[in-house]
């Protein structure tokens, strides 16, 4: 009898976790009932799986409920649970809940560091990060794949390039995400030569580089504006068999963007074997606003609303450049079509971590306490940047609802 019970909860929790891969919180539901009906809603397998439906689907409320009311958990159960709140970008409660679970009979394995240093990674909690990668030494997961490979991509997020390649190097078994992880951080620091670099190495030592790796290496040519070397990187694609999709195209307008090679970048657009999407116009438009072009800023402006018609930023953009080109009749038509369609800009956000605390902002937001003492020292260093010779534009802020 004890058999056939197991047989059903496991049959149930690998139906729940089908649903919770698609985010079906219906059907998940109806299967909780079921298991509610048939007495087997607080076994370990079940009430891990439903923890993990209600969480991707933003129930943190219910997994939270499930999860408390098990008389027995398993590390599935406290990892599903950790997840869930780093899914749904409450952090504090994933490390809390860590906290709680390294003191239980269930300890955390590599699955539980590998999303705790993800979620780490994604709210920029460096200090809880550096944390959990000690604990990962101690337990001996600092070896697994996985965990090394979510560390590089934290310790590259937040600035550390040279952590990154030190747990990199370490790694005995590098996998292709490793690879691209390492070349991603790389990209994210304009490391171009040490980006080419590692594919060159990864050809010696025949792991074959896909899609992911040329957008890396791609990617950090264009924040170096190493023009020739992108190109000759994107041609090699095909040596591999790779075919290039937008994103790699994106990278290529970008680069002879920022190079001021704006004409070169919209021809490179119109011969586009695929259709161009609106990051691409964007991309094109960025560097026009950057490199002063107003003709050819207008043509990208038009082509993205094309593809993208509610798009506020665009909108603005496409105003200033009227403006500026002293077209004040299409600059007017602009800002009343943004006005007819109730379209605003979405307020910019930042965030600053000070001793494992992170401090969040938005624009016009008033909220903290210290927000004189915050406005006295952004308006000392925009001083010091005067200073220093830097001056505004502001042009770039003609019409900005």
């Amino acid at each position: 009898m004890r058999n056939e019970g197991t047989k059903v909860a496991c049959t149930i929790s690998s139906a729940l976790s089908s649903w919770a891969c698609v985010g079906a919180l219906e059907p998940g539901v109806q299967l909780h009932c079921l298991a509610l009906k048939i007495g087997i809603h607080m076994h370990v397998y079940v009430g891990s799986s439903l923890i993990s439906l209600y969480a991707k689907c933003g129930r943190l409320k219910e997994a939270s409920k499930v999860f408390n009311e098990m008389p027995v958990k398993n590390v599935v159960s406290w990892t599903s649970l950790i997840d869930g709140f780093a899914q749904n970008r409450q952090l504090e409660m994933s490390i809390e809940v860590y906290g709680q679970m390294r003191f239980s009979s269930s300890k955390p394995n590599d699955v539980t560091y590998t999303i705790l240093v993800s979620a780490c990674t994604e709210s920029g909690f460096l200090g809880h990060g550096r944390s959990a990668h000690c604990q990962t030494i101690q337990l001996g997961f600092d070896s697994f794949t996985h965990v090394v490979n979510a560390l590089i991509s934290m310790y590259a997020k937040s600035g550390l390039v040279k952590d990154s390649f030190y747990v990199f190097r370490k790694l005995g078994m590098k996998d292709l995400i490793s690879w691209n992880s390492m070349i991603s951080a790389y990209a994210q620091h304009g490391l171009a030569d040490d980006a080419i670099h590692l594919l060159k190495e990864m050809e010696n030592k025949k792991v074959q580089p896909d899609a992911i790796t040329f957008l890396g290496v791609l990617s950090s040519c264009r924040h170096a504006g190493l023009v020739e070397k992108g190109r000759l990187c994107f041609e090699s694609m095909l040596h591999y068999g790779i075919v290039p999709n937008l994103d790699h195209y994106s990278c290529i307008v970008d680069l002879l963007g920022r190079a001021g090679l704006l004409q070169e970048a919209l021809e490179f657009i119109k011969k586009m074997p695929i259709r161009p999407n609106a990051i691409i116009w964007g991309s094109l438009l960025s560097s026009c606003k950057l490199q002063g072009n107003v003709w050819i800023g207008i043509e990208a402006a038009k082509n993205r609303l094309l593809l993208d018609p509610t798009c506020a930023a665009t909108h603005v953009q496409l105003a200033n450049l009227y403006a500026n080109a002293q077209c004040w009749d299409d600059a007017a038509r602009v800002r009343k079509r943004m006005k007819d369609g109730g379209l605003k800009t979405d307020p910019g956000y930042s965030w600053v971590e000070i001793k494992n605390e992170v401090y969040r902002f938005k624009v016009e937001d008033s909220s903290n306490p210290r927000m004189n003492e915050i406005l006295f020292v952004v308006d000392s260093l925009i001083d010091n940047m005067k200073r220093l010779g830097y001056v505004p534009r502001m042009d770039e802020e003609q019409f900005d609802p």
